[in-house]
């Protein structure tokens, strides 16, 4: 039997988790030396709530989770033999795998009869979403686990995402963004625009004078880039900024034609270092 999983990094959330039959993996972030687990600490994420408190001047640590944190999420269907394939968030943007690979490697020498597969979305937050929904629809439609492993071989290269920051603090204590220039966004109006690379890392691209160029930007990508978009959906996730995301929708549409666009609140813990005010967009493309 296949059993799947996925992470709160990927802006899953349990209702979402649920109708695909997700098993969910919270990942941590802390203020002020207190560490939440998201859906494990508290039921439903306040978005605005989180983000006004970052607007208020926190800025929030993440943190990897344990070997012993890995194994108890999975030995349960290690021990029953299961099929198990965890889709999941960038391995070139944490060290939490790590630990996941030590688990499993403990986990396989206990339980033998057990396959464990993984899918690595190269990405974070919202285009890790658009993926996680393209592998449940699979699920969903009774495809194998290795019809999904070639699917995803073929075709996560072919999900690509834009987006802006709106204060660059966030980005530049978290050190996760390549090419992004320490002066960048200081000055009045200027927003960084940021994608992720095929190696599944935040790659500075340029930059953009005014949330409108910004907002552009973004709806040229998916032109330049899309391939097939209205067989895919359009995902737009924000930290916060739903008017933005919802302009940015109606931006798409009256150029493009009608599409199916889904919001994405972005996860805290991956909030915690774009900060509020950002919006990007994934879209199945020719290429990242």
């Amino acid at each position: 039997m296949l059993k799947i999983y996925t992470d709160t990094d990927t802006d899953f959330y349990p209702s979402i988790a649920a109708e695909y039959g997700y098993k969910l993996i919270s990942m941590p972030y802390s203020i002020d030396a207190k560490t939440t687990y998201p859906y494990v600490d508290f039921k439903e994420f306040d978005a605005h709530a989180f983000y006004d408190v970052l607007r208020g001047g926190v800025l929030p640590t993440t943190s990897a989770i344990s070997k012993e944190q890995y194994i108890k999420y999975f030995q349960a269907d290690f021990k029953a033999g299961h099929e198990i394939l965890y889709v999941h968030f960038s391995r070139n943007m944490t060290n939490t795998f790590d630990a996941m690979d030590q688990a499993v490697a403990e986990l396989k020498a206990q339980y033998p009869d057990a396959r464990f597969e993984e899918i690595d979305t190269k990405g974070i937050t919202t285009i890790s979403y658009a993926i996680v929904r393209e592998v449940g629809d699979l699920v969903k439609a009774g495809k194998t686990l290795d019809e999904i492993l070639a699917w995803a071989r073929e075709e996560v290269d072919h999900f690509a995402m834009y987006f802006f920051a709106d204060d660059l603090k966030f980005f530049r204590r978290s050190g996760r963004v390549s090419g992004l220039a320490a002066t960048m966004g200081t000055l009045i109006g200027v927003r960084p625009l940021i994608h992720m690379s095929q190696e599944g890392k935040m790659v500075s691209v340029g930059t953009a004078k005014g949330r409108l160029n910004a907002m552009t930007f973004l709806v040229d990508k998916v032109g330049e880039l899309g391939q097939d978009i209205d067989k895919h959906r359009i995902c737009i996730g924000h930290t916060d900024a739903p008017e933005i995301a919802h302009n940015i929708a109606q931006m798409i549409e009256k150029k493009y034609g009608p599409q199916d666009i889904v919001f994405v609140d972005v996860n805290p813990t991956a909030g915690s270092h774009c900060g509020p005010n950002g919006v990007g967009v994934c879209f199945h493309a020719k290429n990242r």
